[in-house]
């Protein structure tokens, strides 16, 4: 029998090389390929025996026909519920990331502890940490008295065989799929090769047995879930776990959920019983506002289906450097170039001798383009020395022809902002009539040079430029 030759699995992205090399040309990682066993040919060679069929045949449906809303379990945590899309689903597998220490494993265990309480069996297994050290952590949350089924065990066939005992769990959380190893993959745990077969076993537990599985993944340091990008595929929801260690504050975003809504945030406040959750996150976002000051604007966006108001900070000041600084905090930075390409070209400002930094308050990311009028008053208003409103907010999408131009959901960010107390926003010239605004004065521009102009008005007599 020929000898088959090695193959190199990048432990960044899954991609496969026949020969060893530094750089992964994928992802352009360093030193991430490593040498693993390929699988054992089927024996055969996968050509059918004479006098077999190749597959049975199944019947095909069309697609009109009787469909059924997927049945909930509730978790009794209102924010985690609202980002699986009401409850998980029995059958379903979501994969939930996060940096280390930021409560992934305090969150779990607070929703297996209301579901255990609740009469359903839960069972968590941690390939990380020693049942002590788990029931230290439940105790300090105190949670020592739930009726959660507890292992430390990382072999995922003594793992399904265990649950297949007993009654059906209806929730299981593997803690963490990097740690579980299969006895039919020969590689090392942690691996491309373990990640993707251990998970592909418990997955298809999941499926048959109509069990809620929830893997907790490892993150890289740019953020992304580690290992092969085919997880992420094979499960139906994948959930990001955020937050900066100054704050107390965690977020919990889904990116993809096969049975709800995706970019759908969950807010949570870190406390010493573990996390509470944050029923008006922006009350939260906007609470210890400094006192009126230049480069400050409240943008009103949405997150998913809810409406979140943050406040956006910037600060322009003239640089002694060949080239000016651009620094970015919560927002991306490309798109700060552009804000800024829009300014200088259409508006009239110089900003190429100034550096600029610009911060979301609180550590939330923003996404969406609609924060662009946000940014773009902040600038204005730092680099005139005009200070905003403090009752307004902002919300519009910016062109490359500085035209601003309508955003999505924009009732709903009014309702919000006049839910809070402001009294005034201002917001692009078309779109769709709101009515009276629920009550808040709105104020419409349809060009970035009438943004800047208004701004300008209210600076203080000196040269802007």
């Amino acid at each position: 029998m020929a000898k088959r030759a090695p193959t190199y699995h990048c432990q960044a992205c899954g991609a496969v090389y026949h020969r060893w090399q530094g750089k992964c040309d994928a992802c352009g990682t360093w030193s991430s390929l490593v040498e693993e066993a390929q699988a054992a040919p089927v024996p055969g060679g996968g050509r059918p025996s004479s006098g077999r069929a190749r597959g049975r045949v199944f019947a095909l449906e069309t697609l009109k026909g009787e469909t059924q809303d997927a049945p909930r379990i509730v978790s009794g945590i209102g924010e985690l519920d609202r980002v699986t899309g009401g409850g998980f689903v029995p059958g379903s597998v979501l994969l939930i990331g996060g940096d280390p220490g930021i409560g992934k494993s305090t969150l779990l265990m607070q929703a297996c502890a209301a579901l255990a309480l609740g009469g359903s069996r839960v069972v968590y297994v941690s390939g990380e940490e020693s049942t002590g050290q788990v029931r230290l952590r439940a105790e300090r949350m105190g949670l020592a008295d739930a009726p959660v089924d507890l292992a430390a065990e990382t072999n995922v066939e003594d793992i399904v065989a265990t649950l297949g005992q007993g009654q059906r769990p209806a929730l299981v959380v593997i803690d963490s799929i990097q740690t579980m190893w299969s006895g039919e993959v020969e590689s090392a745990p942690g691996t491309v090769t373990q990640v993707r077969g251990s998970a592909q076993a418990l997955i298809r537990y999941a499926k048959t047995s109509g069990a809620c599985l929830i893997l907790v993944g490892h993150v890289t340091k740019d953020g992304q879930i580690a290992g092969p990008r085919v997880v992420e595929h094979m499960v139906d929801a994948v959930l990001s776990f955020e937050g900066e260690g100054a704050h107390s504050f965690r977020i919990l975003r889904g990116q993809k959920n096969r049975f709800g809504a995706t970019d759908e945030i969950g807010v949570f406040e870190m406390t010493g019983k573990g996390l509470s959750e944050v029923t008006n996150p922006s009350a939260l976002f906007l609470a210890g506002r400094d006192q009126p000051a230049p480069g400050a604007a409240v943008f009103a966006g949405i997150e998913g289906t809810r409406p979140v108001l943050v406040e956006i900070q910037a600060l322009v000041a003239p640089t002694a450097l060949g080239t000016p600084r651009r620094a970015v905090v919560g927002w991306e930075n490309s798109r700060l170039a552009m804000v800024l390409a829009v300014l200088e070209t259409h508006g009239g400002l110089r900003l190429g001798q100034h550096d600029v930094y610009l911060n979301v308050a609180g550590g939330l990311r923003v996404n969406e383009p609609a924060a662009d009028v946000a940014v773009a008053a902040a600038l204005v208003s730092s680099l005139t020395g005009a200070i905003l409103p403090q009752e307004s907010v902002y919300f519009g999408e910016i062109a490359l022809s500085g035209a601003i131009r309508p955003v999505s959901v924009a009732a709903a960010r009014l309702r919000e902002a006049a839910k809070l107390g402001f009294e005034a926003a201002l917001m692009p010239s078309g779109g769709a009539e709101h009515g009276d605004g629920n009550g808040l004065s709105l104020r419409r521009f349809g060009h970035v040079t009438e943004l800047v102009a208004d701004i300008a008005a209210r600076a203080p007599r000196r040269d802007v430029k």
